[in-house]
């Protein structure tokens, strides 16, 4: 149902952008005052016939505006990409896994409920486990509602007793964790794994925690993120779990020219 709803109002869409176009460039090209009702209502039956025989002009349209406005948040990412990237990379707040002096470094802006997340971490950790050159930084982003904001305050608070591979065990435990995970679920990790539980209920109201979460929704807003994963290498965002080999090519073709695509 959403898909039918998505794809009938992009058709509108597409249609109100033809009828729109053919009429500006009539006027245009006429250089004629602008249309009375009558002329307007016949324009827009002339295009509506037009488009009723003509339907796949609306598919070109749509085609047309989503490769523009692909195009357009690609620049402005790019130039916000710029702005951010000390952030972006070398921030205190994250945590990096792989090598800590990598050529290449791949950020991952993930949530704890997210399923495409957990689908993408085999493949960060196959990345990480068959590249010694390749530095994962990984960042907190809980745009999944409350209990994704509990999970990721805990696990940033876990950061003050962990290190290492420990810290990546337990975010790949938190993050294979079934059902909803929430405060209370990582929490439950953290006792597992033997972490002081009352200084890490303390360091969760923590000031770090707090800078962490909002720096990186700050960092988000700014790169135009709109879900997760996210992740950025090189030049370019790169959202959703894209799979293990199309990220092994961006790591290459970093590696190779500095650019996602060389």
């Amino acid at each position: 149902m959403r898909f039918s709803l998505l794809k009938s109002w992009r058709i509108a869409a597409a249609a109100g952008t033809v009828i729109g176009a053919l009429a500006l460039g009539s006027a245009a090209s006429a250089q004629t005052p602008a249309f009375n009702e009558g002329q307007r209502q016949a324009i827009g039956e002339i295009v509506r016939d037009y488009l009723m025989k003509n339907p796949e002009v609306l598919q070109e349209v749509i085609g047309e505006l989503e490769k523009r406005q692909a195009d357009a948040q690609r620049v402005a990412q790019a130039g916000a990409l710029k702005e951010t990237r000390e952030a972006v990379l070398n921030a205190p707040h994250s945590y990096v896994v792989g090598n800590p002096s990598g050529d290449v470094t791949l950020v991952e802006f993930f949530d704890y409920n997210c399923g495409y997340c957990k689908r993408a971490l085999a493949d960060v950790r196959t990345l990480v486990k068959s590249d010694p050159k390749l530095r994962v930084v990984l960042k907190d982003f809980p745009v999944l509602g409350p209990d994704s904001v509990e999970a990721s305050r805990v696990a940033l608070a876990a950061r003050n007793q962990l290190q290492g591979d420990k810290l990546l065990d337990f975010h790949v435990k938190l993050m294979d964790s079934k059902g909803r995970v929430n405060g209370e679920r990582a929490m439950a990790v953290a006792k597992d794994m033997g972490l002081d539980v009352a200084k890490l209920q303390k360091d969760v109201s923590g000031a770090d925690v707090r800078d962490a979460l909002q720096e990186n929704a700050a960092l988000g807003d700014k790169l135009g993120l709109t879900g997760t994963p996210a992740f950025i290498i090189g030049d370019e965002v790169i959202p959703g779990a894209v799979g293990l080999e199309p990220l092994k090519g961006v790591v290459a073709s970093v590696r190779q020219c500095g650019k996602a695509t060389c």
